[in-house]
């Protein structure tokens, strides 16, 4: 971790670590290193130092309003506690300690109470939901805790994971925080003087970044009301009432702050042809302008890409999937063009109408915009399983290792770019990474007539083996059943049917999908010998590439494959 001064001038080291949380006092610093934490004072040459020593994987940090102590989180396998550290006393006070897990600590202004959300214990919690949660308020001196809001359904768990700070502590004691428990994700207000639940973002759409105003009465949030496959931002207050429009039209923005000193908004931008850039909403209601334009290089090839178009399509069991249709500029019908279906990762993600808001998927973005300055129809899918259209659509049954259903939408993504009158229908390719590439290869192992090519980037390829070496596959796939059916929907399940080219890229140190994945699959086609496949290895690279020239020969290789296999084939 580096420091280096707002008022400019050359960076200084501090030493290994993540995650720094700066005193709201003083110029000190706590931060995480190899599942604890540390501290430093903000001042070239000190030293950082392990704060305390406490059993567990010990993360989250939050200082009190008066930087004399500070909350964290000690996790401990099947439960975890909320601990407070005294620096005058050197001390850990743990607050109501539990067999649940204790997770989020927020402060109350006073810094004499801390709220907190906990979840049932045990060993199969999982970050994509289906749990339930209740919201506890802790008094500092005794050092037990109230619940003051029960979940009224098993709807938690990701709400509280995804968002950038799930709970906070607003004005007049206002309790504001995230829930799925209407089947959108929302921000809420408890009340603790009366227990009044206020929803403050009620509607079919899903609140993601959010910012509480130095004041604690006002929260700056991004959103795609109104507009589902962008984002915008919009003010509303902790109690309630008329939700305040701040950006709107063909742009995305998101990640909203607010200076301290002139209460701007501070936030980052694209749209179609802008990759992401900082720019600034005046308090005094003008229109947001870019902070610093001359940073975009004067040769960036805006004027080379395409709108992408809004399309809505529908899958035999009657869901709508929503995508975003890239057409070449010259496209007319008749043209017979190449076609590239590209799926997301995560499955947790959404891609919109412009540059996406995380670096992956910026990236992705860039290529898809290439590849259709190259002459392709690129058709991005948000498959089932994904964000951005409510809890139903992201818990969709049967998907992933429990039955692959995200996979119909892919074949549906087919059948209507064949049916595009632009598009060569027997030259569809796919590509996507991580749980896009899982797609890819599942999309060539069933329906290699349907799909031409494919390009895989470290996709996961066997869900049976993904649970034998990580518990549960991150899935919670245990027993004989579950561990049959993970195999069913997987790609190697189906290899026999594999005919279409395909390229792999895989990075030999990645920490999201094991390696072996890769290695397994490439064995398994090998022994076959029917299928033409093409190796892009990456040695000592993990899973969101590090290097910008990974990035590069990544996707220069992803588009000479296609230009060979899909564009010049006869």
């Amino acid at each position: 971790m580096w420091v280096i001064p707002t008022s400019g001038g050359s960076p200084w080291k501090i030493g290994p670590g993540s995650s720094p949380v700066p005193s709201p006092t003083k110029n000190e610093v706590v931060f995480l290193a190899r599942g604890q934490i540390y501290y430093a004072k903000l001042e070239k040459g000190a030293r950082p130092k392990i704060l305390f020593h406490a059993r567990g994987n010990n993360g989250s940090p939050v200082w009190s309003p008066d930087g004399l102590k500070l909350a964290f989180v000690s996790s401990r396998e099947d439960h975890s506690f909320i601990g407070i550290y005294d620096f005058a006393m050197d001390k850990i006070k743990w607050l109501a300690p539990s067999v649940d897990r204790d997770r989020y600590p927020a402060w109350s202004p006073s810094g004499r109470q801390i709220a907190f959300i906990r979840f049932p214990g045990g060993m199969g919690f999982s970050f994509r939901g289906g749990i339930s949660f209740s919201i506890m308020v802790a008094d500092l001196e005794s050092g037990k805790a109230r619940k003051v809001w029960q979940c009224p359904n098993n709807t938690g768990g990701f709400a509280q994971y995804y968002p950038a700070e799930t709970l906070r502590w607003a004005a007049d004691d206002h309790l504001v925080f995230y829930s799925e428990h209407e089947r959108w994700m929302h921000l809420y207000s408890l009340s603790l003087k009366n227990n009044q639940l206020i929803s403050l973002t009620p509607g079919n759409y899903e609140v993601e970044d959010s910012f509480l105003t130095k004041d604690r009465r006002r929260i700056i949030f991004s959103a795609n009301k109104d507009d589902i496959d962008r984002r915008h931002l919009w003010e509303v207050a902790v109690t309630g009432g008329q939700l305040k429009p701040l950006t709107l039209g063909e742009g995305i923005e998101w990640a909203p702050v607010v200076t301290a000193a002139s209460q701007d908004i501070i936030f980052i931008c694209s749209n179609a042809f802008q990759p992401a850039a900082p720019a600034v909403l005046a308090k005094t209601g003008s229109k947001p302008r870019l902070i610093a334009p001359e940073f975009i290089p004067v040769d960036f090839p805006a004027k080379k890409m395409v709108k992408p178009k809004q399309v809505v399509f529908s899958v035999p069991d009657g869901l709508k999937i929503h995508g975003q249709l890239f057409l070449p500029r010259r496209a007319k019908p008749g043209d017979k063009r190449p076609a590239v279906i590209f799926m997301h990762g995560g499955p947790i993600r959404q891609m919109l109408l412009g540059w996406h808001m995380r670096g992956y998927y910026h990236h992705a973005y860039a290529l898809n915009q290439y590849l259709t300055s190259k002459g392709y129809v690129v058709l991005s899918v948000n498959y089932r399983s994904g964000i951005g259209y409510g809890y139903d659509f992201r818990t969709a049954p049967k998907q992933g290792p429990r039955g692959a259903s995200e996979y119909q939408d892919i074949v549906a993504a087919g059948r209507y770019l064949q049916q595009r009158p632009e598009v060569d229908p027997n030259k569809i390719g796919l590509w996507g990474g991580s749980y896009g590439g899982y797609l890819t290869a599942l999309g060539l192992a069933r329906d290699s007539e349907l799909f031409a090519a494919g390009v895989d980037l470290h996709g996961v390829h066997d869900w049976s083996l993904r649970a034998r070496r990580r518990e549960g596959g991150g899935w919670d796939i245990r027993g004989e059943n579950l561990m049959s059916l993970a195999f069913q929907s997987s790609p190697i399940a189906d290899i026999d049917f594999w005919t279409s080219p395909v390229l792999f890229v895989h990075g030999d140190d990645d920490r999201n999908v094991d390696f072996i994945q890769t290695t397994d699959l490439v064995q398994r086609l090998r022994r076959l010998g029917k299928v033409h496949l093409e190796l892009l290895i990456l040695p000592d690279e993990v899973h969101g590439f590090l290097r910008h020239e990974s990035w590069l020969k990544v996707y220069k290789a992803a588009a000479d494959f296609f230009d060979r296999f899909l564009k010049n084939k006869k």
